[in-house]
């Protein structure tokens, strides 16, 4: 009960809860053939994306107008889509700027800025991106320095991991500003790494902030917590996607715990979710866990509206998630809803990349 008030606070406090309507964001990094898969599609599969949003009726708008939309109450129409790249790769000036520049599509970058400023071969330039928001593309904040940023260094305080995390991101955002002349305050985590701690922080300096975990973002959505849908060769297949597009959130009023970072002494976190009653189909509500395949949940209550979630075994080191989804009432689609998790090894340190 002491947790569902202080999360109603906090909601009520940062101003997460948001309006109705929904939109998909669709995340990139590479888009190229000699680029990691994990974080790559190819030029082909990034075209037939591309093909399916104007041929399927999509409206492609920028991220800001949805963010916009949606903090400010006001409606969005059916099928409205944001594509996104993390890290301001060469690809993305290269391949994705030419094809989107063609059909007159807006897109955001999020901007890690040391590589850039170091001029490492693989980022863009910032004169290149000058270029880009010339013609009306956004950059905004992927942190200064693409550091986990939820990981206290040894020995440091709270106080001081809040002003180091605090000065890089505010650093970052005048490199933005200094380089192009704005910078939204819209960020991206490194990794889609985030706390309850890290979120404080965030909302206090006036972010509205960007994941990784999948999903729509809705009336439902915490805006520290943006969901994305994760786009790379292994997840490219126009079915797949197709299915991610018509998407909708599902309608979670509630989730516990809400931090995605786990104690060492809980490998197997318990997700239990509150629904608003209706618009879902209760019996195709399915759950599944990264690396383990389908959990079956367990509602707990008669009218079909809480429900329990746990792994079969322990997640695995790193970052991983719940994904839950169920059929609308109307048949439209799935309603989706994704907790990220992070976990440390068994000893408390911090996992390697």
């Amino acid at each position: 009960m002491f947790y569902r008030l202080c999360r109603v606070l906090v909601l009520w406090w940062t101003g997460t809860a948001l309006a109705a309507g929904h939109a998909v964001v669709l995340m990139y990094h590479h888009v190229g053939v000699d680029t990691p898969p994990s974080t790559s599609v190819t030029p082909d599969q990034f075209d037939s994306h591309l093909d399916y949003l104007a041929s399927n009726g999509y409206r492609v708008w920028s991220l800001e107008d949805i963010v916009s939309h949606l903090l400010e109450h006001r409606d969005l129409p059916d099928k409205v889509v944001a594509i996104s790249f993390d890290d301001a790769y060469i690809s993305v000036y290269r391949e994705a700027w030419p094809r989107l520049h063609a059909r007159g599509w807006p897109f955001t970058v999020f901007v890690a800025t040391d590589p850039v400023d170091r001029g490492l071969p693989a980022m863009m330039s910032w004169a290149q991106m000058r270029e880009l928001a010339g013609h009306g593309v956004t950059f905004a904040n992927h942190s200064r320095s693409h550091d986990h940023l939820i990981r206290h260094l040894p020995t440091e305080q709270p106080a001081q991991w809040r002003r180091r995390v605090r000065a890089d991101l505010l650093y970052a955002q005048r490199r933005l500003q200094q380089e192009l002349g704005r910078a939204p305050m819209l960020l991206a985590y490194p990794y889609g790494e985030y706390d309850t701690e890290l979120q404080t922080l965030v909302g206090a300096l006036g972010f509205d902030a960007f994941g990784q975990q999948s999903g729509p973002v809705g009336e439902y959505s915490d805006r520290l917590a943006l969901p994305r849908f994760p786009m790379a060769v292994a997840y490219a297949d126009l079915t797949e996607v197709g299915d991610k597009l018509q998407s909708r959130p599902l309608p979670v009023l509630q989730a516990e715990p809400h931090d995605p970072l786990l104690a060492p002494a809980n490998p197997r976190p318990t997700l239990s979710i509150t629904l608003q009653p209706g618009g879902y189909q209760p019996d195709t509500l399915s759950c599944y866990v990264s690396g383990q395949g389908r959990v079956q949940p367990r509602w707990l209550d008669k009218e079909r509206t809480r429900f329990e979630v746990r792994a079969k075994q322990a997640v695995p080191v790193g970052r991983s998630r719940y994904n839950c989804t169920a059929r609308a009432t109307d048949d439209a689609g799935w309603l989706w809803y994704s907790q990220p998790w992070i976990r440390r090894n068994p000893d408390g340190s911090w996992y390697q990349e």
